[in-house]
């Protein structure tokens, strides 16, 4: 799902306001301003500045929103999706992005924050709806949705001993990654009686105790000895491609593996070729290039339920990230606060 701070924790930092700001500019869609900031939101973000600019990037070019940026000089952007990027040189009274979405790679860059632009993003507000896509996925894998739903929707199939379902009650499960969205997922788990196992190198005994949860050390452990295995390691230089054809055949016969975190993680050709055997179950959620080619194999499995990086947040709980904006912009406004900072090191880590 684009760049999350669910992954590492979320960073604060002092900001001491001066002054009230001068001019705010919302440049988001109207359709995203109403499903991110509905009602009281938005209409307290419009009284953060003296003044209040909207710029729609769906009736506007990049031409005309620099244009608008220039004239209005706003010390406050409220960005999103869709927003263009920022000129190389900023306006000289911008101070601080406040994003409503993920990562802000394609909307400014490293040196816009080096040079102390403030940036902060949806961080860990949309963790507990990534979590539960995760959830989503490991049920339809178990329960082989898609290949029920192939059968009943092409064929007019009816219940046959093909594809068995499966519970996840009294299953173990692994996790590849301990932020937040993996401790969102292990409380989900929790009513199942799972027996859930950890690799990440930020579990320690306290976290094991906190959490019921068991460290392991190894990738192959983690792999063969689970039920279920969710991928949610960030992406880095260490695990781009970490999670390889070997350890996917590591997997049992029946069990499955889900990825909601980043498509880069996994070597997407191995994964393609386990798949296509049919003895393992998939839930993909995140892919190596996006949008996924018309003609991907992974599309015609019927052990493979895909979503198009739909994880979360679900549009009806985009509000969860709108009010952490608002926090966000209550904080800036009287110099407190700001969290979910993206600062250069989780720029570089952000796809």
């Amino acid at each position: 799902m684009n760049a999350l701070d669910s992954n590492p924790p979320v960073s604060t930092r002092p900001h001491k306001s001066i002054v009230r700001p001068e001019a705010l500019m919302l440049a988001v869609t109207p359709l995203d301003a109403h499903e991110f900031l509905p009602g009281a939101l938005l209409r307290e973000v419009k009284g953060f500045a003296n003044s209040y600019t909207e710029f729609d990037p769906a009736g506007g070019n990049a031409a005309a929103f620099a244009e608008l940026l220039n004239d209005v000089n706003p010390e406050i952007i409220v960005s999103g999706w869709r927003t263009p990027a920022l000129p190389a040189v900023l306006p000289s009274k911008l101070r601080y992005v406040c994003h409503l979405t993920g990562t802000v790679r394609s909307m400014l860059s490293r040196r816009h924050i080096e040079e102390g632009l403030i940036v902060t993003n949806w961080g860990g507000s949309i963790a507990r709806v990534v979590a539960e896509g995760a959830l989503m996925h490991i049920l339809a894998s178990l329960r082989r949705m898609t290949h029920w739903a192939l059968a009943m929707h092409r064929e007019g199939a009816w219940k046959t001993r093909e594809a068995e379902t499966a519970s996840l009650f009294g299953r173990s499960v692994g996790i590849h990654g301990f932020g937040r969205v993996a401790r969102e997922l292990i409380g989900l788990l929790a009513p199942f009686g799972v027996d859930i196992s950890v690799l990440a190198p930020d579990v320690d005994a306290a976290s094991e105790q906190a959490y019921g949860i068991r460290k392991v050390d190894t990738l192959e452990a983690l792999f063969s000895e689970n039920d279920v295995v969710v991928e949610l390691a960030p992406l880095n230089p260490h695990t781009k491609g970490i999670i390889t054809e070997s350890l996917l055949r590591l997997l049992r016969p029946g069990s499955v593996f889900v990825n909601t975190g980043r498509g880069l993680v996994v070597d997407e050709a191995g994964l393609v070729r386990v798949a296509r055997e049919g003895k393992v179950f998939f839930g993909i959620d995140v892919f190596a290039v996006e949008p996924l080619a018309a003609d991907h194999p992974l599309r015609s499995l019927p052990n493979v339920t895909l979503t198009p990086h739909l994880s979360g947040p679900t549009t009806d709980r985009r509000r969860d990230s709108g009010a952490h904006a608002v926090c966000n912009l209550r904080s800036y406004v009287s110099g407190g606060q700001l969290e979910a900072i993206v600062t250069p090191a989780l720029y570089d880590l952000s796809s």
